[in-house]
């Protein structure tokens, strides 16, 4: 893959008003709108364009071109097994687009909860135009509709669904500020339109509901508690398992391969509220008595000080929204000071826990968990 140059572009967000009861977008700063001329002309010419939305950074092409597609692939180093996200700027995108009828169970969900950090299975009808590069040439495609606006703005001024996983490299923690998309991609894609830091900080959360009942494919930033109180067939949605076999076919990214992982060894523990107790457990467990080893601690919501040196203490925060926003920016932080272990605190997976814990246990290469220990 040749070297690009890597353009990162600042943006107003701010400055991009729509009106949601015509679907009509005004851009008031002169800069902002030659960005996002520039990065249509871009995606226009099957390139791909590194952007925000409320959730991650994600990496954008057109939905309909395989060949732009493909270089999401090479760019990220992702496996061509694992599916993509298309994102839309408005409902009808998907039936003047995708020539595709929205299933009856969606309809309450999505008014509900669209725009915003909620994914859909649909199923892939006669006609429609979706890459099968997309869909891992699966029957079925997954959409979702951004609240954020330099996301909207984007879809809308190119007039392209965008196949946007995160923008980061295959197995890496996803990006939330345009910086770290930039340390990651450097070189393999030609711009990065910084719109500032995600305020969710986890992937979407994708339901199907073509199955009976609906199942959650992938927790992330909309709970199972918010999708069940729905109600019209939700209130029986199921988890669907955590990981997929090695060959077995996916409809969502984030159920197969390494995910999340900074290059530091993770440690995650279940049932500690004590840090100290959490790490000498480590030290008993595994003989390692660190020294010498500079270690990270992310702590949330019971962990508060520990008595080991040499270690660096990132706080996530006490609330699930905040600890989800803040995840993959402080593993990627503790990578940055050259840390040998990351020990982290695990939280209740209830609400916004069930995405947190998802994500920490795909980034660990160790949980210890205090109910599992013989005493």
């Amino acid at each position: 893959m040749n070297k690009l140059k890597t353009k990162v572009l600042t943006i107003d967000p701010s400055t991009i008003i729509f009106d949601d009861k015509s679907n009509k977008m005004t851009i008031t700063d002169k800069h902002t709108e030659q960005v996002l001329e520039g990065a249509s002309k871009l995606l226009h010419d099957s390139q791909v364009v590194g952007f925000p939305t409320e959730t991650v950074y994600g990496l954008g092409a057109s939905s309909l071109s395989s060949n732009a597609v493909k270089r999401i692939y090479a760019a990220k180093n992702r496996p061509a097994d694992n599916p993509l996200i298309s994102h839309i700027s408005s409902i009808n995108m998907i039936k003047d687009i995708f020539h595709t009828e929205i299933p009856e169970i969606y309809k309450p969900l999505i008014a509900k909860y669209w725009p915003g950090p909620l994914s859909i299975v649909l199923p892939v009808s006669e006609g429609c135009p979706v890459s099968d590069v997309v869909t891992a040439g699966q029957d079925t495609f997954a959409v979702r509709f951004p609240v954020d606006k330099v996301a909207r703005a984007l879809i809308q001024y190119s007039n392209l669904p965008l196949a946007a996983p995160s923008a980061n490299a295959s197995t890496k923690p996803s990006p939330t500020k345009a910086e770290h998309v930039l340390y990651d991609l450097e070189g393999k894609i030609p711009l990065i339109i910084d719109g500032g830091q995600c305020q969710v900080g986890l992937e979407s959360t994708v339901v199907d509901g073509t199955v009976d009942p609906p199942m959650l494919l992938r927790p992330g930033g909309l709970s199972l508690e918010d999708i069940s109180k729905i109600g019209h067939g939700w209130e029986k949605i199921v988890l669907g398992k955590k990981t997929a076999g090695q060959y077995e076919k996916v409809r969502t990214p984030g159920m197969k391969y390494k995910h999340y992982s900074p290059t530091a060894k993770v440690v995650l523990f279940e049932g500690f509220n004590d840090v100290n107790d959490a790490i000498n457990e480590y030290i008993k467990k595994s003989g390692d008595l660190l020294d010498d080893k500079k270690i990270a601690i992310l702590t949330s919501r019971n962990w508060e000080s520990n008595s080991f040196k040499h270690s660096l203490v990132i706080k996530l925060g006490k609330a699930g929204e905040e600890i989800q926003r803040n995840l993959f920016a402080a593993l990627r932080d503790a990578d940055k000071h050259h840390v040998s272990i990351i020990f982290v605190e695990g939280v209740g997976e209830e609400d916004e826990g069930l995405a947190i814990m998802n994500r920490l246990s795909k980034a660990a290469s160790e949980i210890i968990d205090k109910n599992a220990i013989v005493v």
